[in-house]
Parts: C-alpha cells; sequence; structure tokens
C-alpha cells in the first residue's frame, strides 16, 4: 500500500492490498477501496462508496458525493462500482436516492472519458466505454457493450440496449435499440441509423448474426419499411412470429416492451414511484 503523506484518509475507510493513493486526494469513512486500485491525486471518494479491485481513478474525479436531487435528504444511499474501471479526469458519479432504489451501480471494465457525469440510481453494465463529457441522467439503465461518442445526453428513464452504439452529440430522450447505432438526426430527437456491425464483429458475433440483425434493421427502420403504412409494432410482432433467433428476439422484445409498457418511449417511466399509472413491479422479467 502507498499513501501519498498530503492525502487525507479517514481512519475507518477500507483500503485493500497493493492500492495507492496519490498527494491530496481525500477518501471518506464509508469509502471501500479494493485490491490494486490506483488513486490518482486530487482524487475525492466519500459516501458509502463501494471501489472493486483493479480500478484506476485520475487526478480530479469525484465519487460518491451526494446526488442532485432535491428529494434527496441525506439518506445512507450506496454508490458501487465493480472491478477494472477506468475513471479518467474530472469523471463524477453520484450514489442513489431513496426514491430509486438507494443505490447506483456500474459494472466491470468499464471506461469513462474525461467529464462523464453518472446520475444517481444510473445502473451500468460491463465493458462500456464512454466518450468524454456524456452525461447520464438519473434512473439510466445502460447494458452491456454500450459505446457512447462524446458529449451525448441522455435523459431520465432512458433503456441503453446492449451493444449499442451512441454518436457523438446525440440527445438521447426515449429507450435505445439493442445492437443499433443511433446518431443525432435533425430537428430534437436521435434516429436509428443502423446496425452496430462494427462493434458486434469486434465481440465475436458471427456473420450470420450479424446480417439476421440487418434484416430485421431493414423490416424495422428502412425507408421502405416507414412509408409502408404498418405501424412499427405489427413489423416487430411478425418478425418474432418467425421465430428469429435470439438476438432478433431479443431487439424486438425489447421493442415491444417499450411500446407496450413505456412512457414517452421510455420502458423504466412505467416504474418510476411518483408515476400514479406505474406498475409497482416488472410485468416482466428484465432481459
Amino acid at each position: 500500500m502507498s499513501i501519498h503523506r498530503t492525502a487525507i484518509v479517514d481512519c475507518r475507510a477500507q483500503i485493500g492490498a497493493d492500492v495507492t493513493i496519490g498527494p491530496y486526494s481525500v477518501i471518506g469513512p464509508h469509502v471501500v477501496i479494493g485490491d490494486r486500485c490506483r488513486i490518482g491525486h486530487q482524487v475525492t471518494l466519500d459516501g458509502h462508496t463501494t471501489l472493486g479491485p483493479d480500478c484506476q481513478v485520475f487526478p480530479g474525479a469525484l465519487l460518491g458525493l451526494p446526488p442532485q436531487d432535491v428529494k434527496f435528504r441525506g439518506a445512507d444511499t450506496l454508490l458501487e462500482i465493480g472491478e477494472g474501471n477506468v475513471f479518467r479526469e474530472m469523471v463524477t458519479a453520484h450514489p442513489g436516492t431513496e426514491g430509486g432504489g438507494g443505490v447506483t451501480r456500474i459494472g466491470d471494465r468499464n471506461l469513462f472519458l474525461i467529464g462523464v457525469h453518472v446520475a444517481h440510481d444510473c445502473q451500468i453494465g460491463d465493458h462500456c466505454i464512454v466518450a468524454n463529457y456524456t452525461q447520464f441522467a438519473g434512473h439510466v439503465r445502460v447494458e452491456d457493450h454500450v459505446n457512447m461518442g462524446g458529449h451525448a445526453a441522455v435523459h431520465h428513464f432512458v433503456t441503453i440496449g446492449r451493444h449499442a452504439f451512441i454518436g457523438g452529440m446525440t440527445r438521447v430522450v426515449a429507450d435505445v435499440p439493442p445492437y443499433m447505432v443511433i446518431v443525432a438526426a435533425r430537428g430534437t430527437r436521435s434516429e436509428v441509423r443502423m446496425v452496430n456491425g462494427v462493434g458486434l464483429q469486434r465481440c465475436g458475433f458471427s456473420t450470420e448474426q450479424i446480417n439476421n440483425l440487418r434484416k430485421a434493421f431493414m423490416r424495422l427502420y428502412s425507408r421502405r419499411a416507414r412509408t409502408s403504412g404498418s405501424p412499427i409494432r405489427d413489423r416487430v410482432s411478425a418478425i418474432l412470429s418467425e421465430n428469429p433467433g435470439e438476438h432478433v428476439e431479443y431487439l424486438c422484445r425489447f421493442l415491444l416492451r417499450s411500446f407496450e409498457h413505456g412512457r414517452h418511449g421510455r420502458y423504466l417511466e412505467s416504474l418510476r414511484p411518483d408515476n400514479p399509472r406505474a406498475n409497482r413491479t416488472e410485468s416482466e422479467p428484465r432481459p
């Protein structure tokens, strides 16, 4: 263990083996730091924050400070971070709130570049890459292997499906279908542009699996499909009836969940406790 003499580490903090803490960093009393973590200079770790093993936190990052929620009254809520994550300079991540479940969770082996903000009650999966100054509002759910371009802004209660790619400067206000590339479009909303073929190939998807997703994309999002007069919900149901395979089925069920249970295109809106029409429990298992 190596703790710089200018660092302020509360004696109640739990520090794992072979941890390095740089100059002028501040570690609060309820913080747990896993083995082999590298904490740079001028880092703040506070609140009930747990940092898994093999994480790197670069200068100026602030993890575990109180959430930016006017309803927050100082409850002992949590920020739970898995193993092998990298937080570059000036990244911020806040714990959960009582109204949102009380926990913000970040999975394993994610990369958060400069200035990223992870708000209260977010649930981030594994192996995600989040580029500079991307902003996640509260209660956002991000599935595994998501890639976010710089300066993207994600609305409260949005779900981003696995293996999605979000282009830079994109305003995300509705659930993002898995396996797809989403980019900023004319006007105020984003649009589905194509299948994330490069990302899927890098993750070991076969040519057949990628081509099946491309066929589904053409039936759902091509100009011909959009001008056919058939509602997208009907097109999704038609694909499902054909036993399309694991990944296409996952895509279709993700879309149907947003259509049938969501509000404003966001499935999680139906679960929020302050929504009088909310379902108190999820109506189907989470994918």
